[in-house]
C-alpha cells in the first residue's frame, strides 16, 4: 500500500513565542531550530523579520537547515502595492526559501478589525501571494479565524482561500485561531473545502488548544483529507498553546490508521530523542516538564498500582499503548505505601537486581517504605532515592563518602550604595578514602544576586569529591520543590530535587527533616550517590 506524503510545519519559535512569559534569545532559537531539523519536520517557521530585534538577528543569521526554513508575516496593506509595503519587503528581505502570510477569512474581521471592504481584502490576499511566487518564494497564506469565518459567512471564506490558491499558495492553511472549533466540526468543513476545489495536498491545518482538542482537530483535519499539520513542541503558543507536535508525531507514526496511511520525514531513530528535546526546550524555557504529558512526560509510563505492576511484569502491553523507548522514555513503576511486592520486583529488576519473590528482603524494603512514607518521605516521586533506599537493604549500596559536618550561614548586609543584600554560604565537610575534604562556597549568580542557602550546600558539596568530581561535574539541580507534610509545631519539611546531567537523565531524590535545609541536603546527598552508582564508581 502506497503511504501518502503528509508534510510537519512547525512553528515553535513564532506562536511559541507568544506564550505568556516566553521570550526566546537568539542563540535559543538557532538550538531549537537545529533540534527541529534534527527531529525532521518539514518546515520550520522562524518568526517575523523585523518585527523585533530577537527574530531580525535571527534571521540575519539564518540557521542551515534541511527542513525549509520559513519567515512569517501578512499580507500588504490597503492602499499600497505588494511591491511598496514595507512591512512585506521586510519578510521578502530575510532571503527564506518559503514565506507564510496570514490573512483574515471571517468577514466580521476584515470590517470590524481592519475597516475594509470585503472586496479590497481579496485584493489584497491575491496580490500579496502573487508577488511572492513573482519573487520565486514558496508561498503558504494562513487563512486566519477560517472555521469561525465559515461558519458566519462560507462563500466569503471560501473565495478568501481559493483567492490565495489561484494566485500561486502552495499551501493554503484552515487556522482555528481562537481555539474554539471541535474535531466534529473540523473534520466537516475541511471536507468541504476540498470539495470546492482546493486539493488536499494544498491543504493545511493550524489548531489551538482552547478546548482542549487542538491534537484531535489536526487529526480530523488530516481524517478530511489535509496534507499538512502546523504545531509547535510540547504545544507552546498563545492562550490554551497550539496543536503539540510532540504528541502528533509519535501518533502519527506509531497510531494506525496513521502509521500505514502517511509517511512524513520523520524517522524512527529521531523519534527515540522526542523525549529529550521536549526537554530541551523546557530546560530553555526554565519551566519544569509536564509530568502527565502524552508520549513524553515523566509519569506517561509509570505503573503504581499492584494489579498494573503484577500485570506489566508479564507483559508490558498490558498497561502500555507503545513501547515507551519508541519515545525516549522509560517505564516507571514507582514505590508508595501501596507497592506489594510485584511492583517492587519490577523495579528491582529495572535497577538490575534479581531478587525472588519470597526473599526476606524483600518485605523488609516494603517495610522500609511504608514505615519512611509514614515520616513524610514520598518514592513515589523520588525513584532515586528509591533505588538508594532498596540497595542499603539489600547490603549493595556502594558507600563513595561520609559528610562529617556542614554549616550554612545566611547573612543580610547593605552594600556601598545602602541597598539591602542577602549572602548565603555554606561549608561542607567530607572524608574520601581516609582523606578529610573542606569546602566553601557561596550562593552569588553571575549577577550578584543570592540564590539562596540551599544553591550555596549545592555548590560546595559538589565542589571537591577528589576521586568523583569528574563523574559529577555535568550534574545539575533542575527543580526544587518543597511540601510541608504536617501543621503547627509538628510540621515536617518535604524536598524532592529533580538532577540531570550530560547523558539527559533526569532523576528525583528526597529528603525529610523538620529543617529544611536538612532535608534539601539528604537529598542532594542522593541526588549525588545515585549518579556515582549508576555511573559505575568504585567505592573508596
Amino acid at each position: 500500500m502506497t503511504r501518502e506524503p503528509l508534510s510537519l510545519f512547525d512553528t515553535t519559535l513564532r506562536d511559541g513565542q507568544q506564550t505568556q512569559g516566553v521570550q526566546f534569545s537568539t542563540p535559543e532559537k538557532h538550538a531549537i531550530a537545529e533540534a527541529l531539523d534534527a527531529l525532521g519536520v518539514d518546515y520550520i517557521e522562524g518568526g517575523w523579520p523585523g518585527a523585533n530585534p530577537t527574530d531580525s538577528a535571527f534571521f540575519a543569521e539564518a540557521p542551515k537547515t534541511r527542513a525549509t526554513f520559513t519567515a512569517f508575516g501578512m499580507t500588504k496593506r490597503s492602499g499600497r502595492s505588494a511591491e511598496n509595503d514595507d512591512v512585506l519587503a521586510g519578510v521578502l528581505n530575510a532571503g527564506t526559501k518559503a514565506v507564510c502570510l496570514v490573512g483574515k477569512t471571517h468577514d466580521f474581521h476584515v470590517e470590524t478589525a481592519l475597516g475594509i471592504s470585503l472586496d479590497e481584502n481579496v485584493e489584497n490576499i491575491a496580490k500579496s501571494i502573487a508577488y511572492l511566487v513573482e519573487q520565486k518564494r514558496e508561498a503558504l497564506f494562513d487563512c486566519e479565524h477560517f472555521f469561525d469565518g465559515y461558519k458566519a459567512n462560507p462563500d466569503y471564506a471560501l473565495r478568501c482561500a481559493h483567492a490565495a490558491f489561484d494566485a500561486g499558495a502552495r499551501w493554503i492553511v484552515l487556522c482555528d485561531t481562537n481555539g474554539g472549533t471541535l474535531p466534529v466540526d473540523v473534520g466537516k468543513i475541511t471536507a468541504e473545502v476540498i470539495a470546492s476545489g482546493i486539493p488536499g495536498t494544498h491543504v493545511g491545518i493550524h489548531t489551538h488548544d482552547d478546548t482542549g482538542n487542538a491534537v484531535a482537530c489536526s487529526l480530523a483535519a488530516v481524517d478530511a483529507g489535509a496534507r499538512q499539520i502546523q504545531g509547535t513542541l510540547n504545544g507552546l503558543g498563545e492562550r490554551c498553546g497550539n496543536a503539540n507536535l510532540t504528541t502528533l508525531i509519535p501518533t502519527l507514526l506509531l497510531k494506525e490508521p496513521y502509521a500505514s496511511n502517511y509517511k512524513t520525514n520523520i524517522k524512527m531513530d529521531a523519534l527515540e530523542g522526542l523525549t529529550r528535546t521536549s526537554r530541551m526546550l523546557d530546560d530553555i524555557l526554565n519551566r519544569v516538564p509536564l509530568r502527565s504529558a502524552p508520549y513524553v512526560g515523566a509519569s506517561a509510563f509509570a505503573h503504581k498500582a499492584g494489579l498494573h505492576a503484577s500485570a506489566i511484569l508479564k507483559d508490558p502491553t498490558t498497561y502500555e499503548h507503545i513501547v515507551p523507548e519508541a519515545v525516549g522514555n522509560a517505564r516507571i513503576v514507582p514505590m508508595s505505601n501501596q507497592a506489594g511486592q510485584s511492583n517492587l520486583i519490577r523495579r528491582l529488576t529495572e535497577m538490575g537486581i534479581d531478587v525472588k519473590k519470597g526473599d526476606p528482603a524483600l518485605a523488609r524494603i516494603l517495610d522500609t517504605v511504608k514505615a519512611r512514607e509514614g515520616q513524610g518521605y514520598s518514592y513515589d516521586t523520588a525513584q532515586a532515592s528509591f533505588e538508594l533506599l532498596a540497595r542499603r537493604e539489600l547490603g549493595i549500596l556502594p558507600r563513595f563518602f561520609d559528610v562529617r559536618r556542614y554549616r550554612v550561614t545566611v547573612e543580610r548586609q547593605r552594600d556601598e550604595q545602602n541597598r539591602r543584600r542577602t549572602l548565603s554560604e555554606a561549608v561542607v565537610v567530607v572524608d574520601i578514602g581516609g582523606q578529610r575534604k573542606l569546602s566553601v562556597s557561596e550562593s552569588h549568580d553571575e549577577e550578584g544576586s543570592d540564590r539562596g542557602p540551599v544553591n550555596a550546600l549545592s555548590k560546595a558539596l559538589a565542589k571537591d569529591l577528589g576521586p568523583f568530581q569528574a563523574m559529577i561535574d555535568d550534574m545539575h539541580l533542575v527543580d526544587f520543590k518543597v511540601r510541608i507534610t504536617q501543621g503547627g509545631t509538628e510540621a515536617v519539611t518535604r524536598v524532592v530535587i529533580d538532577s540531570e546531567d550530560g547523558q539527559g537523565r533526569r532523576w528525583s531524590t528526597v529528603g525529610v527533616s523538620p529543617n529544611i535545609v536538612d532535608a534539601s541536603f539528604e537529598a542532594l546527598l542522593d541526588a549525588i550517590n545515585w549518579k556515582l552508582m549508576r555511573d559505575g564508581a568504585t567505592a573508596t
